[in-house]
Order: C-alpha cells, then sequence, then structure tokens
C-alpha cells in the first residue's frame, strides 16, 4: 500500500509532467524537443500515477486505451507524410505557412506538417509506452 505523502505529491507531479510535456512536444521543431521526448515523458506522468494509484486507476484516468493512442498517433503522423505528397513534394516533406508575414522572422507563427507529425509521434510513443508499462504492472 502506498503512503498518503506519495500519492498527494503524485498528483502535483503528474500535472507538471503532463504540461511539461506538451511544452516540450511544442518546441521541437525550433529547439531541441519535439514528439519523442515529448512523449516519453507524458507517459512518466502515467507512469508516476499508476505507481500511486495503481495500474487500473490509471487506466480510467486516461479514458483512452494506449493502443488506440498509438494507432491513432501512427495515422496523424501518415497523413502529414501524404499532406506533402499530394503537393507534389516528396513523401515527408515540411509544408510551412505562414501567418502574419512571409518569413520565419517577420511571421507571427506558422502552421506546418512538421508540427502534425510530432503529434503524431507524441501519441505513438505515449501510446507504446503506456502499453508496455500496464502489461507489465498487470502481470505482477
Amino acid at each position: 500500500m502506498n503512503s498518503i505523502i506519495f500519492t498527494a505529491a503524485a498528483r502535483l507531479l503528474v500535472a507538471l509532467l503532463f504540461v511539461f510535456s506538451l511544452f516540450m512536444l511544442l518546441r521541437g521543431h525550433h529547439l531541441p524537443g519535439g514528439g519523442f521526448i515529448g512523449g516519453l515523458i507524458g507517459a512518466v506522468a502515467f507512469i508516476v500515477y499508476s505507481l500511486a494509484a495503481g495500474p487500473a486507476e490509471a487506466r480510467l484516468a486516461l479514458r483512452i486505451s494506449p493502443e488506440v493512442i498509438a494507432i491513432v498517433g501512427l495515422g496523424i503522423a501518415l497523413l502529414a507524410g501524404l499532406f506533402s505528397f499530394f503537393m507534389g513534394d516528396p513523401f515527408f516533406t515540411g509544408q510551412w505557412y505562414w501567418v502574419g508575414g512571409d518569413s520565419y522572422e517577420t511571421a507571427a507563427f506558422s502552421l506546418n506538417t512538421v508540427l502534425v507529425f510530432d503529434v503524431g509521434v507524441y501519441l505513438v510513443v505515449l501510446g507504446g509506452i503506456l502499453s508496455l508499462t500496464y502489461a507489465f504492472e498487470e502481470e505482477t
């Protein structure tokens, strides 16, 4: 049985880790970070919660099967690659659209397929790691 201190601290730590994982996801295509490391940190957040509350409670908190999350992420990443193919560029070529300017320096922000691909990778890593972790925890 876990201590009350660990259970209470885990709730705060899970929220902080999950927000940090989203931060790492969003800063990934200009600075170090991205979908892979963001997905790992997000998985660690759910693993900490699983250690504090148990795998059954952690699965309920996730609300969606980890396998479904991984499959959806794979589909999103594939769509990012197909978009460039339909635009006449090679498969998985990044497509950038500048909003509020005509270059990286003058634009307010950019819409791009790189971020869509990173979100797909984030979900694949999150779902894959959680699938493995929950399978190992439920066996013991």
